[in-house]
């Protein structure tokens, strides 16, 4: 039984860059949400923050749905 190295080296990288992504992404839709709170809290608006979290979240659910359609295809 050979293992193929380069190619499990492969799926390791992609694999990190994925996971640190999308943790990234989901990160900044947190911290949206806060700062629209503290916008709201100081009776500002809070209009270019929710929208920037909400796609964050959209991008991360679209790639989770990526995903699975890969594994169940």
């Amino acid at each position: 039984m050979d293992i193929d190295w380069a190619a499990l080296g492969s799926v390791f990288g992609v694999s990190l860059v994925a996971t640190v992504a999308l943790v990234g992404l989901f990160t900044l839709g947190v911290v949206g949400l806060a700062k629209r709170e503290e916008a709201t809290a100081e009776g500002g608006s809070a209009a270019l923050a929710t929208t920037g979290a909400y796609a964050c979240f959209a991008l991360c659910t679209a790639a989770v749905a990526y995903g699975i359609f890969l594994i169940v295809a």
